[in-house]
């Protein structure tokens, strides 16, 4: 059996990989299990937009070969505005390409049981952790084909696990910089907060290209065991040209926090994927995500907090950007199970359209199954209020900068949930860039 590529995929090219990074069995099994089920499982199904001659599966190289970074220095300038080089990051992962190309953890953390390295390092070193995390309780090899997929490919990622009873007061923090055009991303990350634990992890994806012809399939598993407390963010900035699917998924235990602030700044169509599956009674989850389109990329994004345990919370908030022909889909769905009474589900959506050929469409969906619950929901896409323009410009400001302050206004309470100030300064600039 092969998939259909640029390059031949088959059980011997996955065993081969797998050989070479000295991969467990238990890995190299998985891989190519997932490979004969990617064979037989249908594309995902977004709703409202047509995917099926997106290319999610062609490409010219499986990953692509990075250099060590020795110095800070001599990252990109991207690199250096989301690190801030300046002031020393003492737990800091560097990807260049699919190297694991940079690594810091500090001796405190070390000496308390924490665990942050590659994804490959970490099967071979730590394979009954990660084996435990793997594509088994938040997301499934065989949801579809994009998930089997990954699971059979993956070529890069992080691992970090913080044992229990361990505050990280610090930030962790990975960078993964792509400068091949043809090379495909296959990454994998899991996060998993054990009990009574908490940290604060944030990553970047970011390329030296304004334009590629590559694949990228990301699947990120947060975990936030009992009591639990985990920040989660992120800022995408892959480039056009690139087909994108990403999944963000979460589980969190009883009484715990899992909490998302997500810079989705992609110039490549994009499928997106952010669910928290509040598990645990008492767990809350606060997603907020940030979304800038242009040209004419087709994007769509779907936030879902579902709620199991009793006495759960979710708040959604998702705030969009569209200019020139670019379209987007917002669903943000927040679904109450039977069993979990007094629950609380809230979301917000809301686009501005910046052009007459921009298309945003914001569906805010509830789904209640239990009675004794409180629930709430508000959408809303338009065009930048006149009266706030007039406003603006009455007191002396361009039209131009009138414009420019109400967007960064608009989208300002994702930016400011970001929990590293070189990456909020970093989402800051992009959106300048883009809203131009």
């Amino acid at each position: 059996m092969t998939i259909d590529t640029k390059m031949l995929i088959d059980e011997a090219y996955i065993r081969a990989f797998s050989t070479e990074n000295s991969e467990p069995e238990w890995l190299t099994e998985l891989r190519v299990q997932a490979l004969l089920k990617s064979e037989e499982l249908s594309l995902p199904k977004p709703d409202k937009t047509r995917i099926k001659n997106w290319n999610f599966t062609e490409f010219s190289k499986h990953g692509a070969a990075g250099n060590a970074i020795n110095s800070l220095d001599d990252l990109p300038e991207a690199a250096k505005a989301a690190i801030n080089v300046e002031h020393e990051n003492k737990n800091l992962y560097i990807q260049h390409n699919q190297t694991a190309a940079f690594l810091s953890l500090s001796e405190d953390l070390k000496s308390q049981g924490v665990i942050f390295t590659d994804i490959i390092t970490a099967a071979k070193e730590h394979g009954d952790l990660v084996q435990k995390y793997f594509m088994k309780d938040a997301v499934k090899v065989d949801e579809h084909k994009l998930t089997a997929y990954h699971a059979a490919l993956m070529n890069g990622g992080v691992f970090l696990y913080v044992p229990k009873n361990v505050e990280v007061k610090e930030p962790i923090q990975a960078i993964y910089i792509s400068d091949d055009k043809e090379a495909a991303m296959f990454n994998h990350v899991i996060v998993v907060a054990d009990d009574n634990s908490s940290v604060t992890f944030v990553e970047n994806y970011l390329s030296t290209h304004e334009e590629v012809d590559g694949v990228v399939n990301i699947i990120s598993e947060v975990f936030a065991n009992n009591n639990a407390k985990v920040v989660f963010g992120a800022v995408d900035t892959l480039p056009e040209g690139s087909t994108v699917y990403v999944n963000r998924r979460g589980v969190t235990g009883r009484d715990a926090q899992l909490d998302w602030a997500l810079g989705m700044m992609n110039d490549g169509n994009t499928i997106f994927e952010n669910i928290t599956n509040l598990m645990g009674d008492g767990s809350n989850s606060d997603a907020k995500t940030v979304v800038v389109g242009r040209g004419k990329q087709t994007q769509n994004f779907t936030t879902s907090i579902v709620h199991f345990g009793k006495n759960t919370e979710g708040f959604i908030l998702k705030h969009g950007v569209m200019k020139d022909s670019a379209s987007s889909i917002f669903n943000g769905i927040g679904k109450i199970e039977k069993g979990a009474s007094g629950s609380n589900a809230v979301q917000e959506s809301r686009v501005l359209m910046l052009s007459e050929k921009a298309r945003g469409d914001a569906n805010p969906i509830l789904l209640i199954d239990e009675d004794d619950v409180m629930a709430g929901h508000a959408a809303s896409v338009g065009r930048v209020d006149p009266l706030q323009l007039y406003y603006l410009m009455s007191r002396g400001i361009t039209k131009a900068e009138a414009e420019r302050l109400i967007i960064h206004g608009f989208l300002s309470p994702v930016v400011e949930k970001l929990p590293i100030e070189a990456v909020k300064d970093q989402l800051t600039a992009i959106i300048e860039r883009k809203v131009q």
